[in-house]
């Protein structure tokens, strides 16, 4: 999943692969879909491809409530937060800043999630990591989608991500908790329909 189908998009069952020039796998290998169906992402038919499910406002309020519990507390254990980890962020914002003013959409999800990610993983706390990292191509349909309905939301990510860094750097636990908590909260907003 790269962020680039949206929901209700179909995909071909191997007609695609053979219009890029690359035959299908044979049968009974691995498909690129099959890891994805079971989590509920996606509805197989066979012999007609796939379809992409849209993301359900249930959904956006189980990911927000998940990644809150997470985020808020590996950000106020990031602190004081190590040199290389404040290097990585910089280094990941400033690539997201980079994809965003390209209109790359799909690419600043990713550096999105992996900007939070690296937070998380910075407490070296190997389950919180595994369940983050289940949340993954949630996110990213998340991301991607939200991005493309709402295009001025990728400037205000900028600016949280900016002030989650500085409350690192700073080493303010309770302030970067507090903007992790109003960044990621922002979806159970829209969730709600309170966006628009």
């Amino acid at each position: 999943m790269r962020g680039e189908a949206r929901g209700g998009a179909r995909g071909g069952g191997g007609g695609g692969a053979r219009a890029r020039g690359r035959a299908p796998p044979p049968p009974g290998a691995p498909r690129g879909w099959g890891g994805v169906a079971p989590e509920g992402l996606i509805r197989l038919y066979p012999k007609k491809g796939a379809l992409v499910l849209p993301v359900s406002a249930q959904e956006i309020a189980d990911v927000v409530e998940t990644r809150l519990l997470v985020e808020e507390h590996a950000v106020r254990k990031a602190v004081p937060a190590p040199p290389g980890l404040i290097e990585r962020l910089e280094a990941l914002l400033a690539r997201q800043r980079e994809q965003a003013a390209a209109g790359d959409f799909a690419a600043a999800s990713v550096t999105d999630r992996c900007f939070h990610a690296e937070i998380v993983r910075s407490g070296g706390n190997e389950i919180l990591s595994r369940l983050y990292d289940q949340l993954r191509d949630r996110q990213l349909r998340m991301g991607v989608a939200v991005m493309h309905s709402h295009p001025d939301r990728i400037a205000k990510t900028l600016s949280e991500h900016q002030e989650i860094l500085e409350a690192l750097r700073a080493g303010d636990p309770e302030a970067a908790a507090e903007v992790v908590h109003r960044h990621v909260g922002w979806f159970s907003h829209l969730a709600r329909g309170e966006v628009r």
